[in-house]
């Protein structure tokens, strides 16, 4: 992540929940790693649930310490929508 949106946390929290715009929750695991903070454990499987690809842009937006609604946008600038149906249930987060 980057650090001028890092800078904001008040503290790093150990995971984070993905929220989507349909309403879709997902935990991934957070890791620092040579002082910044990076999605870890989840993450990899949430990209691919939710078929991002290089030349997409994701968005994050941080709704509480530990929450952050996600936008992924397809490289022609169309928003990504996927429903909840595929995601795998160690990482779909309780509500």
């Amino acid at each position: 992540m980057p650090l001028d949106f890092t800078k904001h946390l008040v503290a790093v929290p150990t995971e984070f929940k993905l929220r989507n715009n349909t309403g879709c929750s997902w935990k991934v695991m957070v890791k620092l790693m040579n002082g910044r903070v990076t999605l870890d454990q989840g993450w990899a499987t949430y990209a691919a649930v939710h078929q991002i690809k290089i030349g997409y842009m994701v968005t994050f937006k941080l709704l509480t310490p530990d929450t952050l609604k996600v936008i992924i946008f397809d490289d022609d600038g169309i928003e990504v929508v996927n429903k909840s149906g595929k995601h795998d249930e160690a990482f779909a987060a309780k509500e």
